[in-house]
């Protein structure tokens, strides 16, 4: 039998920290709660996990709180992902060549590393990225806002872990923005990322 796709733990596991350094830490039993995996705050994940799972857990938060107040809970918990990924995953050595390269060559390396581990923040989705300035990443079929419908984009946790990784390895001058959504109605979600 195939196993279910699946998204990395960091999708859950910063997600409490997020709730709790933007004063939602009394919510965050009930957000589990509600979302079918509150064993997942006594025994939290630290292998992949079930992307149904994950996506509920953030369908949730963004149900539960006002959609400017889930997005700033999103985006810290994507800040905080990229911060782990930058101390547990991206090799020193390469972090240090990274930061010494032209903008235009580490965003290359960077686009290609993420491209290489996209199965783990996309799941089933499809992850494309399109070179440029601006540059454009897309994940069509995305999990993590599947059977949404939102006004505005709602992919706050991609675009901040995006933004944080470019920071820290391309240029401290970069804007990310998602510029279309699945859960808006778009074809994909697309995040564009420029520098100066």
């Amino acid at each position: 039998m195939k196993p279910a796709p699946a998204i990395g733990p960091n999708a859950v596991t910063q997600l409490v920290p997020a709730l709790t350094r933007q004063g939602f830490d009394g919510m965050v039993p009930r957000v589990f709660a509600g979302a079918g995996v509150a064993g997942w705050l006594a025994d939290p994940p630290a292998v992949m996990v079930d992307e149904l799972q994950v996506a509920a857990l953030h369908r949730t938060l963004r149900a539960w709180l006002p959609p400017e107040q889930a997005s700033l809970v999103l985006a810290d918990a994507g800040r905080l992902t990229a911060d782990y990924l930058l101390a547990a995953r991206i090799p020193g050595l390469a972090q240090a060549i990274m930061k010494r390269l032209p903008a235009s060559l580490s965003a290359s390396l960077l686009v290609g590393a993420i491209k290489a581990h996209a199965w783990t923040f996309a799941g089933s989705g499809r992850f494309s990225a399109r070179d440029g300035k601006p540059l454009i990443l897309q994940i069509t079929n995305n999990p993590l806002c599947a059977s949404e419908h939102a006004a505005a984009p709602v992919c706050s946790w991609h675009a901040a872990v995006f933004r944080r990784l470019f920071e820290v390895l391309v240029t401290r001058h970069v804007r990310v923005d998602e510029i279309d959504c699945e859960a808006r109605g778009d074809d994909a979600c697309r995040f564009s990322i420029d520098w100066s």
